[in-house]
């Protein structure tokens, strides 16, 4: 059976539903997950505002491996991956369940690449810091897709518009990073404000204009863009999830920004939603 038909087939076998958004989170300090602030009431209501999924796929800064992965365990645990944290954030839990059914049919239906079903890994803080707020009664399946570092961004970008199809079948497709991410540069006495240095303020205002653009080119090859570019993103594991976001917007969809301010100087909380 050719890829087409195996896509055909693999279509019908499954229900249709109305199609679901693709959000863009920028998930900042593993403290935000019990913290209240600005930020973690935007992703409260962002819940209350989206159709409930029938699962969550997230595509998180903090699981690159060589090739790319789906976490297909029915139980996913909670990863702790950090560390100088209060005991409270190690104290967290949060019990979604996996979903192995939907982790094949996501491998199934990424032709660019072998993907492997992972049963070891879970759901880590930049999935469940965010989700949580959104789903609290962690009642909605979660799978996570690694990032493949290994690759270059326009990679992602392609292996991400392979997944559009999930967007019709109830899947929320979740990127969490951050735009501006530089942890060597971070005023951390003003972590908790709203600054910004003179470079990161540049880099999220020009990416802000290319995102309302569609100028996905430009994002994609962000390492062309200059120096403001290249001091936020150092490296690229909090950006790319930006693109894997970008990649399933339509043409007919509209961008809604949320949370565009940054902290600490050098982390910008930039989230969108696409529908």
């Amino acid at each position: 059976m050719n890829n087409l038909s195996t896509l055909r087939s693999l279509d019908q076998s499954l229900p249709l539903s109305e199609k679901m958004p693709v959000l863009f989170l920028g998930h900042g300090s593993p403290m935000n997950a019990i913290e209240e602030n600005e930020f973690v009431s935007s992703f409260r209501k962002l819940g209350k505002e989206v159709a409930k999924p029938k699962v969550i796929l997230c595509v998180s800064a903090h699981w690159e491996t060589r090739g790319t992965k789906v976490t297909a365990m029915q139980h996913p645990p909670t990863i702790h991956d950090f560390g100088g944290f209060p005991q409270a954030l190690f104290d967290v839990q949060y019990p979604a369940p996996g979903s192995p059914e939907m982790a094949q049919e996501t491998k199934d239906i990424i032709t660019k690449t072998q993907v492997e079903l992972d049963h070891h890994w879970g759901l880590d803080h930049g999935a469940w810091s965010v989700i949580k707020h959104m789903y609290p009664d962690a009642d909605v399946p979660v799978i996570q897709l690694s990032l493949d570092y290994t690759k270059d961004p326009q990679y992602h970008y392609e292996l991400a518009q392979q997944l559009e199809c999930l967007r019709h079948k109830g899947v929320l497709i979740v990127g969490s990073g951050n735009v501006v991410h530089n942890l060597r540069r971070v005023a951390w006495q003003k972590l908790n404000d709203t600054y910004a240095w003179d470079w990161a303020q540049e880099a999220n205002d020009k990416m802000r204009g290319f995102i309302l653009d569609d100028n996905h080119d430009a994002l994609i090859h962000y390492h062309k863009q200059g120096n403001s570019f290249a001091m936020s993103i150092p490296t690229p594991e909090h950006y790319l999830p930006l693109l894997y976001t970008l990649a399933l917007k339509d043409k007919k969809e509209e961008v809604e920004l949320f949370n565009d301010k940054t902290v600490g100087g050098s982390i910008s909380m930039m989230s969108l939603r696409i529908a």
